[in-house]
């Protein structure tokens, strides 16, 4: 299970909070979370290694398992986290079982969650480490048009370009079970639009690695990371640290395919 690499991921929110101070305090807040969901990953039970499809992925997470390691979630948003979740994190605490339970089992129900739903949060961030463990040793099925994860059906959280031949491949990253697979260059990930003249891309001047890519035609974004430039990123913590990119696109009226786990 080495393609999660916990302790790297931990690492790098930690070397980014060092030196990026416009998202300190979410880098801060995000290895606190980080190192609860490797507890998580690390203390689940070997899985079947049965083919993985939208239609069985979901089937295989266990809210009984999850309901177990809420309660170190809670505790760690309410002690670290932003005000607004640290309140939510204490009620939830406070609740009766069944409405955790409640929470998990909607969380599961609904395929796409409202980002703005706080609550939500909690249920994301739990089970994450456990799609990551159940897709740990699947098999990619190959493609490279399809816009959303061909393991578990989730949005595109983030464009990676990784190191292929003389130049680089590109892949979509999904957003709940961090499956990646391949994905064609010119192509928007939201509603396959392909010409290059109205798919633009945002290239600011530091992290020279990391960039918007857009679309004029749906109006969505996501942000892609260059492997082939900066071999040390770690995408799925970089895509937190890189906040203005984010500003930058909502003020140039894109909206993202998924915000991330913090909400942005």
């Amino acid at each position: 299970m080495s393609k999660f690499n916990w302790d790297r991921r931990i690492q790098r929110a930690a070397e980014l909070t060092e030196r990026n101070t416009a998202s300190r305090e979410v880098l801060t807040f995000y290895e606190h979370i980080l190192g609860i969901q490797r507890r998580i990953f690390e203390g689940l039970p070997a899985v079947n290694s049965l083919p993985q499809t939208p239609d069985t992925f979901r089937k295989q997470l266990d809210i009984e398992q999850a309901l177990k390691w809420l309660p170190a979630m809670l505790d760690v948003v309410r002690t670290k986290g932003p005000a607004k979740l640290a309140d939510e994190a204490a009620r939830l605490a406070a609740s009766p079982e069944e409405r955790r339970r409640h929470l998990l089992h909607a969380f599961l129900s609904n395929e796409q969650p409202r980002p703005d739903d706080a609550s939500s949060f909690f249920a994301r961030a739990v089970f994450q480490p456990m799609a990551e463990h159940v897709v740990a040793d699947a098999v990619v099925p190959p493609t490279t048009s399809v816009t959303t994860c061909p393991l578990c059906d989730g949005k595109p959280q983030l464009a990676i370009l990784r190191p292929e031949g003389d130049g680089g491949k590109r892949h979509l990253s999904c957003s709940f079970c961090s499956t990646e697979w391949e994905f064609r260059r010119v192509l928007c990930a939201v509603c396959g639009e392909t010409d290059y003249s109205k798919l633009p891309r945002y290239l600011p001047e530091d992290p020279q690695a990391v960039r918007v890519e857009a679309c004029d035609t749906c109006k969505f974004y996501l942000k892609s990371f260059d492997m082939t430039a900066d071999g040390l990123l770690v995408p799925e913590i970089d895509e937190v640290a890189t906040i203005a990119l984010d500003l930058w696109a909502a003020e140039h009226g894109y909206q993202k395919i998924q915000p991330n786990v913090m909400g942005f």
